[in-house]
């Protein structure tokens, strides 16, 4: 039996795992070491390490996979393949050669478009129609390598970032699937990218959730969207931060306001920007849970 190790991380990589695990021999996972977060800071084991506990894989969690005592469990593994799903670490060449079948990534992208490490929520900044994701063959650039798959989804005009997070992550896990076997009986020959075609999709930052109400009120809605859950569109209110989760453009009645101008409109809070106004739907003070943009307004002085 085909020997496969694992490694990612976050949930999106969760189905590939547990579809991988149902079909084949899966020998050992990879993931990153378990993190402080949250307010109180608490240590929390990483999505893919909880799974992986609970379908009794081995778990190995290096701070760096170049690591001696890391390449050696790799190597004890003795992996025929290795399947990479939002790993967070670069793989070098010593591990991409390890493998007789290579390392095959499911990105969460129609590639070329969108390399790096926030493609979902590139696509949907940049308002694309569809996205989806490819299976491909890890080189030693970043999402450089050849493709041997690709399935392609509409993007809902009301997907957040973790909704379509999630419709991906199944997505991608039903193409790995499909296209293992063929992979291992040879019948598949990988396509180049062509790299002139190709865009990236940098790391979100905290700051990226900044709203400038100097922008088009178009790119401020999909703004909040792409940011949806991490790390979370807001602007500044009475001094505070305050938290955007759900955003919709309103009706223009008039255009005598100004950029950043924080109105009503429908007994719902909005604010001015370029080309119309962004009612807020649910919004979160500092220090306060999330509520609606009634419940918000009810009790915000001098909103308007």
């Amino acid at each position: 039996m085909t020997r496969i190790v694992f490694m990612g991380s976050p949930e999106f990589a969760l189905p590939s795992l547990r579809t991988l695990a149902g079909v084949h021999d899966v020998v050992g996972v990879v993931t990153q070491p378990d993190r402080a977060s949250g307010r109180g800071r608490e240590v929390k084991m990483p999505p893919v390490k909880t799974l992986a506990l609970e379908l009794g894989i081995p778990v190995m969690q290096p701070e760096k996979l170049r690591a001696p005592e890391a390449m050696e469990q790799l190597r004890a593994w003795q992996p025929d393949l290795i399947v990479v799903a939002a790993f967070g670490q670069i793989l070098k060449q010593d591990v991409l050669d390890l493998p007789r079948f290579g390392c095959l990534n499911v990105h969460a992208s129609l590639l070329p478009r969108w390399r790096g490490a926030a493609p979902i929520n590139a696509a949907i900044l940049h308002g694309d129609e569809e996205t989806g994701v490819t299976i491909m063959q890890m080189d030693a650039g970043l999402d450089t390598g050849a493709m041997l798959a690709k399935k392609s989804m509409r993007l809902p005009p009301d997907g957040t970032a973790g909704s379509v997070t999630d419709a991906l992550s199944h997505l991608g896990a039903d193409l790995l699937i499909e296209t293992l076997p063929r992979w291992f009986a040879g019948e598949i020959q990988p396509t180049p990218q062509d790299d002139s075609l190709s865009t990236y999709a940098p790391m979100m930052k905290k700051e990226d959730g900044r709203l400038d109400f100097t922008r088009d009120v178009n790119e401020l809605e999909r703004q909040v969207r792409a940011l949806n859950p991490w790390p979370g569109a807001f602007m500044e209110f009475n001094g505070a931060t305050l938290k955007i989760h759900r955003a919709r453009m309103g009706q223009i009645v008039n255009l005598s306001y100004e950029a950043g101008q924080k109105l009503t409109q429908a007994n719902q809070p909005a604010v001015g920007a370029r080309g119309g106004v962004l009612i807020l739907d649910e919004v979160q003070p500092a220090g306060k849970k999330s509520m609606s943009g009634k419940s918000f307004l009810a009790g915000a002085r001098h909103w308007a």
